[in-house]
């Protein structure tokens, strides 16, 4: 077994509102900044010990799933590294 780090990264899907993400929008753009569109995300990292990097995706992936987001109205990354 092999000691991995998967960070999932949840954020709404495209069209759902994000009220955290209009506010700060609106106060970067007071500040400011130009920018197009802004999202919040939410970052989980999890220590696992796992057979090779794929193993260690599938099982985040399959937390993710099962917990950590709505696939209603959430999408997910995850990305795997070796300890």
């Amino acid at each position: 077994m092999t000691a991995y780090t998967a960070t999932v990264t949840v954020r709404l899907k495209h069209g759902v509102l994000d009220p955290e993400a209009e506010t700060t929008q609106q106060a970067l753009e007071r500040l400011g900044f130009d920018l197009e569109d802004l999202r919040s995300a939410d970052r989980f990292e999890v220590d696992l010990e796992a057979e090779d990097a794929d193993d260690a995706s599938e099982r985040a992936s399959e937390m993710a799933e099962r917990l950590l987001a709505n696939p209603t109205i959430h999408d997910y990354d995850v990305e795997v590294d070796e300890r």
